[in-house]
Parts: structure tokens; sequence; C-alpha cells
């Protein structure tokens, strides 16, 4: 089989100005990305910590070889709308809602079947685009499940990130290195794909879901795009997530993602801590 990576020693940097749109460096990146999972005639309610609830109803592909629809009802609003799921664990589930009903907004959730415990993310583009502000927001709850006791640890916000260095490989031409310096910004470059050569430093929150389980969400300055990945670091080392941001011609898109993690190692700090 032919390698196609692309090699360093023929890849030069890129100029600074030409800086890649979303939809450019987007393609392709979802193709180490674990299985989706059918998950036709479940339904789920979630009861969010601030008293909400979201309600989850997974029906059939509304045309041969489509994707699966989910029709949900939460945040004030309800609509029926495609998913896409992946069981990143035997009990743990991937959900995302790439929400067409409501232009600019994806819902993604990840529960647990044995602990009936789960972690709600909400990503939306801004209506307009502000000096020094991400304009893809995100909000986060965590919540429980009806299909049973809650049990373990609630997720929450997690520190055990800090300073630690992955490489994750999502395609063949997809290599990033993220860098976790606080709780609330991380890291990245990219040393193979379109973005070789660039990098910086953007808002990011990070979750424990689990054991060895951790949500990495993260808010670009530069493009309009946020993420959402569920990173487990146990024995699998592998990462699902999705994208949520504006193409070159400022369309929302929604994109799958996901691949391999390679720990490269960590530092602790002796002293002062970071914040």
């Amino acid at each position: 089989m032919t390698d196609t990576r692309i090699s360093p020693d023929t890849t030069t940097a890129p100029d600074p100005d030409e800086w890649r749109t979303y939809d450019e460096f987007a393609a392709g990146i979802d193709t180490y990305r674990l299985p989706n999972t059918d998950l036709d005639g479940t339904a789920l309610v979630l009861t969010l910590d601030d008293g909400q609830t979201l309600s989850l109803r997974f029906g059939p592909a509304t045309a041969e070889g489509g994707e699966g629809t989910v029709a949900w009802e939460g945040f004030g609003s309800a609509g029926t709308d495609p998913y896409d799921a992946v069981a990143v664990r035997e009990d743990v589930v991937f959900v995302n809602l790439p929400l067409t009903s409501r232009a600019r907004e994806a819902i993604t959730v990840v529960y647990s079947t044995s602990t009936h415990r789960a972690t709600v993310v909400r990503s939306r583009i801004a209506a307009e685009a502000v000096e020094g502000t991400p304009q893809v927001g995100q909000e986060f709850w965590s919540a429980v499940t009806d299909a049973g006791e809650p049990t373990g640890e609630i997720p929450g916000p997690s520190r055990d990130l800090i300073g630690k260095r992955n490489i994750y490989r999502y395609s063949p031409h997809h290599l990033y290195e993220h860098v976790y310096v606080s709780s609330q910004r991380y890291a990245w470059q990219c040393l193979e794909g379109v973005q070789r050569g660039h990098g910086d430093m953007d808002l990011s929150t990070v979750w424990k879901a689990g054991e060895g389980l951790y949500l990495f969400c993260f808010r670009e300055f530069r493009i309009a795009v946020a993420s959402v990945w569920l990173h487990d670091l146990g024995y699998q080392l592998m990462t699902t997530g999705i994208f949520l941001g504006l193409t070159g011609d400022g369309d929302a898109e929604h994109s799958r993602a996901g691949g391999h993690i390679y720990p490269l190692g960590s530092v602790s700090y002796p002293d002062a801590q970071p914040v």
C-alpha cells in the first residue's frame, strides 16, 4: 500500500498571510474516526444541572442511505434533525446533533449507559464577529439520564490535562500537536496537512467525563470555528469529535472528526500553577 502521508521534506511552511479556512483544513479529518452506531428506536431524557431537560428520541433515516434522525426538545425549542453517534466505549456514547432546524448551532451529548451520567455542550455561531472574542461560543452542563439511578463521579471541569503534550493523527494528511497549558487555553500546531506550519493558542475547556475520558473543547480566535472532542486516554488512545464553523464563503458547516492519540509526555509545575 502506498504511504500517502505528506513528507516534511517536500512541504514548505505556508505564507503566514494565507491562513486556511475551516472547510479547507476540515476536509478528510474524520478518516480515522471510530465507526458510527445506530440509535434508532431508543430515547433518552437528560436533566441538566440547572434544571433544564433535553429529550432525544432517535428514529430511522429519512431516505435510503441517509442519516438517522432525532426528535429533540430542549433549550426552549424543539425540532427533528440528523444525528451522529459513536460508541466510544461499550458503555459510553458520543452523540452530536448538527442542527438543520436552527442554523449555526449544534448540541453534543456524551452519556454513559452504566453510570447514567452525561455532559452536554451547546455550540453556537454568533451573528457577527467581535475582535478578540471567538465567534463560535460554547456552553456546558453536567446531566443525568432517565435510564437508571446515577452513580459515580459527576462530570465537571478538570485540570488533568494541564502540562500534557499529545500528537493527534486524524488521517494520512492530518497530524496535529496539542499542548495543554492551563485550564483556559491550549497551544496547537499542524505538523502535516494544509495548515502545516500554522499554530496558535486558543481558548479551551476540559471536563472529565469518566475514568480516562476527557471532553476537550476549543474555540479559535483567527477562524470562526469551535470543536467538541472526547479523548479516550485509556487503552484505546482514540478521540472522537465534531466541528462547527463558518466556511470561506461564510456559510455554517458541521464536520465530523476523529483519530489516534499519541502521548509525547507531560510536565509538572514545582510551585506556581497555571490558572
